[in-house]
């Protein structure tokens, strides 16, 4: 007999326990779905050694007291280039290298000098960016610095996303010499599904390496008026779907 009840009681327990459980009536499935459309905002500069879109920086233009110019809007945009002082020379007859000033920034903050570019299109289709320089350097007089050479030296590019290798651009210019012909040069050149996001390319990784990263070389035997010298860049970030 107390087998009997001992058998109903563990039975009762059981019954109760898929009770509990429950059995599966139905099953009925729903969807989650988020839809990314190109942003067309213009993205702030941010800093060439941490490039951190949270952290936007103020950068100065030591040329323009009123600049630097905004940055471009649209999913493909340049969001900030670097203008290049030499300071004030004394007039020589010897082959001259003068290097510009590094990048300052509002805060006391330095680095080198760079310029970004933000990918924000969702294609995944490339982009080229280039560099031309508008003619020598000459006075408001037209005086010209004749021989005078840019070269940007120490380049690389870096981003928050260049954890993913994947997305690096594949062809970046170490060096380069400048045309003052007016004519392209490429700089950096990011295949499809490369570039995506905020990319900076930079002239030294670093402040102090940034202290050679530009470079002006002026032959001694050019004429040196006791005058201002200028030029001007023009800075190209062109789409190149398929390439």
């Amino acid at each position: 007999m107390k087998k009997t009840i001992g058998s109903i009681a563990t039975a009762a327990i059981l019954s109760s326990l898929v009770a509990a459980t429950g059995v599966t009536a139905a099953e009925y499935d729903t969807n989650g779905v988020i839809n990314f459309t190109p942003d067309t905002s213009i993205t702030l500069p941010i800093d060439p050694t941490n490039p951190d879109p949270e952290v936007p920086v103020s950068p100065i233009d030591p040329t323009d007291p009123e600049g630097p110019n905004p940055g471009t809007a649209g999913p493909l945009s340049i969001d900030f280039a670097s203008s290049y002082a030499f300071g004030e020379q004394v007039i020589s007859t010897l082959n001259k290298v003068y290097y510009a000033d590094i990048q300052e920034f509002t805060g006391d903050t330095t680095g080198p000098n760079y310029v970004q570019v933000t990918d924000k299109r969702g294609t995944l289709e490339g982009w080229k960016l280039s560099v031309k320089q508008n003619g020598q350097f000459a006075t408001a007089d037209d005086d010209i610095l004749t021989g005078a050479q840019i070269t940007l030296k120490k380049g690389g590019v870096t981003s928050n996303l260049a954890s993913d290798t994947s997305l690096i651009p594949g062809e970046v210019q170490s060096e380069v010499a400048l045309k003052t012909t007016g004519e392209e040069t490429v700089l950096v050149d990011a295949a499809v599904n490369q570039g995506a996001g905020t990319w900076i390319y930079r002239l030294g990784s670093n402040a102090e390496e940034g202290e050679t990263g530009v470079e002006l070389a002026v032959p001694g035997s050019t004429v040196k008026r006791a005058k201002e010298y200028r030029t001007t860049m023009t800075w190209i970030l062109s789409s190149t779907p398929g390439n």
